[in-house]
């Protein structure tokens, strides 16, 4: 395709090459535009495009050269200078941003510590085994469990308990009987009326006690119980889990001796002492907080002390309370007595009269 400017005052200038647009190709199509006359010539304009071969790489070169007013600039190397000026740039770049950001994580792990010694240290969680009750607190945990202060005083204000008892002498030899006690409670244990009607197979015979005083009847006639009797009966009253669960209405006093560990049960030990000096102590199961056992230590006249054990055993709830329904005696180790409910009721109305001397 050819395009012609004619000048009408024509001028001896020479036509230029305006643009050359260079591709790779073997068959070139060439567009010329010249002016007719030699010396009317006012602008000539030549393009080459050569087809399709530009996607050759090594052509590529040559098709991103560019001639201007005869020269031929290559833009190759253009855009190679600015890939390695950006790369030159960058490299300068990351250390400073890679020394911030290290900079900025030692910042931070600086507070965090800052932070956590400033923070007030956790007291270490203190194990059950280690916390320390005093004798108060353990007892009162065990009046809650056997039925609450206020609980025991009403439904166990009087009561019947019937049951059997076993009797080992010092040959080895046992005696059964049959037993009824009736009670009624008053404010300390002093102050306690208790009737124990006993069946033996061969004679029955009753012991009351009131008043602190302790008398019997036999065949419908008062008589004094022997001393060891005597002894036996008011040591079993006061050497008892009611004196613990009614400690401040007797004005006992108790202390903690300490903690104990026996055939893998954990025991805090209690020890009672009474107005009349007489001291208990007791076993309880730091898991139940049950009175497991108790001891004393009693002397008989003219002999040794002789150390008594009572345990417990069978426990049962009773209208809301805890009652043993299972007693053993030991006397320096050796089993002398074991009792066995059979059946207690509270809240039974007894009479005042059973607990009275008879007349004659």
């Amino acid at each position: 395709m050819c395009l012609s400017v004619l000048s009408r005052k024509p001028r001896k200038i020479p036509a230029p090459l305006v643009l050359v647009k260079q591709a790779s190709g073997a068959l070139p199509d060439c567009i010329h535009a010249s002016f007719s006359g030699s010396k009317a010539a006012f602008y000539r304009a030549c393009v080459t495009i050569r087809h399709q071969s530009w996607l050759s790489p090594v052509d590529a070169v040559e098709f991103t050269a560019i001639r201007i007013q005869g020269e031929r600039l290559h833009l190759l190397r253009l855009f190679l200078a600015l890939i390695a000026l950006a790369a030159f740039l960058v490299s300068l770049a990351l250390p400073g941003r890679t020394q911030a950001a290290a900079i900025a994580q030692d910042a931070k792990q600086e507070t965090k510590q800052n932070i956590k010694q400033d923070a007030k240290p956790e007291p270490p969680k203190q194990n059950s085994k280690d916390t320390k009750f005093t004798a108060e607190q353990i007892v009162e945990s065990v009046i809650l469990i056997y039925g609450t202060r206020p609980g025991l005083e009403q439904i166990r204000r009087n009561g019947v308990e019937r049951g059997r008892i076993t009797r080992t002498n010092t040959e080895g030899n046992t005696e059964e009987s049959e037993y009824e006690r009736r009670f009624v409670r008053g404010e300390n244990l002093e102050k306690d009326k208790i009737r124990l009607d006993q069946k033996l197979p061969t004679m029955e015979y009753s012991l009351i006690f009131g008043d602190g005083k302790l008398w019997g009847i036999i065949n419908g006639a008062t008589f004094t119980p022997r001393q060891d009797a005597t002894t036996s009966f008011i040591s079993q009253h006061h050497h008892s889990i009611d004196s613990l669960l009614r400690y401040k209405e007797c004005g006992s006093t108790i202390s903690l001796v300490g903690k104990d560990q026996q055939k893998g049960l954990d025991l805090f030990v209690i020890e009672l002492v009474d107005k009349e000096k007489r001291k208990t102590r007791y076993y309880i199961s730091a898991r139940s907080l049950r009175v497991l056992w108790l001891e004393w230590e009693e002397g008989n006249p003219g002999g040794v002390a002789v150390k008594y054990t009572r345990r417990f055993l069978d426990y049962r709830l009773v209208q809301q309370t805890l009652v043993p329904y299972r007693t053993v005696l030991l006397e320096d180790g050796r089993q002398s007595q074991e009792s066995r409910v059979l059946t207690i009721t509270y809240g039974v109305k007894v009479n005042d009269s059973i607990f009275h001397r008879p007349e004659g």
